[in-house]
């Protein structure tokens, strides 16, 4: 039996329905993410399922060298601009927001009262040993809907023809986080390495196994004494199942002092001479995890 620790997937497919399925509980790792900043409690909310999403559909990734990009763009909202990315996995995240307007949003605030007008974009990167060359996936849909979670609902149903269901909950106040998600998709046969079939919403397998993940309660998501193959069994104790480990996942923001060297080594001297401070530094900050780098020796 796999353990039901924190921050580590339990993945499990369903052969006989043509079915694969995440289950993940998140809790150190996302309060070590979302400590980088003092949040509004909303914001903490909101980003909290932001890096759940994404560390359950990073975990689709078949390749280590893959990168899965949420960024949701905004205006007129509490949020202007939320990212949260995955890869190899190391999650981080960030949130830009409007204080006044993050502070009257209620507890159940709507995605148009989080963000206003805009858009959510989810870009898959996975490097292709075949080829030596990166391959680039992205779709863009409006946020719209309940939540962030049927934002991507309807993104694998619009851009890559996949049925997906994402149960999603968060528990958040102003010292603990934790969350927990349920991803499932209906892969039918030509899914894999064939031209993909049209979507079938409407197929009866997918059907069954969908209305089985509707049942799971948010309680049951955050419950840490409710083992994380017993949520798969009292949904699919009549299928059959099949479950295993996958990746735990990390903080890592990839941020360091050398990376910004050579990103600022393709600016002017004209330009870098404007970014310098009275001490003659250029201080660069780190959106993700709020750590400053002074870059001297340019």
């Amino acid at each position: 039996m796999t353990d039901n620790s924190f921050d580590k997937p339990l993945w499990f497919t369903l052969p006989d329905r043509g079915g694969r399925g995440r289950v993940l509980r998140m809790a150190p790792v996302l309060d070590e993410i979302l400590q980088a900043h003092d949040y509004p409690l909303p914001v903490k909310h909101v980003l909290a399922e932001a890096v759940t999403l994404a560390a359950l559909l990073g975990s689709l990734m078949k390749s280590d060298t893959g990168q899965l990009t949420m960024q949701a763009q905004a205006k007129n909202g509490a949020i202007e601009l939320l990212v949260a990315d995955y890869k190899n996995g190391e999650l981080r995240g960030h949130a830009k927001f409007d204080a006044e307007l993050a502070a009257a949003l209620g507890p159940n605030a709507s995605l148009s009262q989080i963000f206003g007008e805009g858009y959510l974009a989810i870009t898959f990167d996975r490097f292709v040993p075949e080829t030596g060359e990166n391959e680039r996936y992205q779709g863009i849909v409006p946020l719209e809907g309940a939540s962030l979670a049927s934002a991507c609902e309807y993104y694998f149903q619009q851009s890559e023809q996949i049925p997906t269901r994402i149960k999603l909950a968060v528990r958040c106040d102003a010292n603990t986080v934790a969350s927990g998600g349920l991803l499932l998709q209906h892969l039918p046969e030509g899914e894999e390495g064939r031209e993909r079939l049209h979507i079938k919403l409407d197929d009866p397998d997918w059907e069954h196994i969908a209305i089985l993940a509707d049942s799971l309660t948010y309680a049951e998501l955050l419950d840490q004494e409710l083992m994380m193959e017993d949520i798969v069994w009292r949904l699919y104790h009549e299928e059959n199942v099949r479950v295993d480990s996958g990746k735990p996942v990390s903080r890592g923001c990839r941020c360091t002092k050398e990376r910004y060297q050579v990103i600022l080594q393709r600016f002017s001297e004209e330009e870098r001479a404007d970014m310098r401070n009275e001490a003659g530094d250029i201080v660069v900050d780190c959106a993700f995890c709020s750590r400053a780098f002074a870059i001297d020796g340019l």
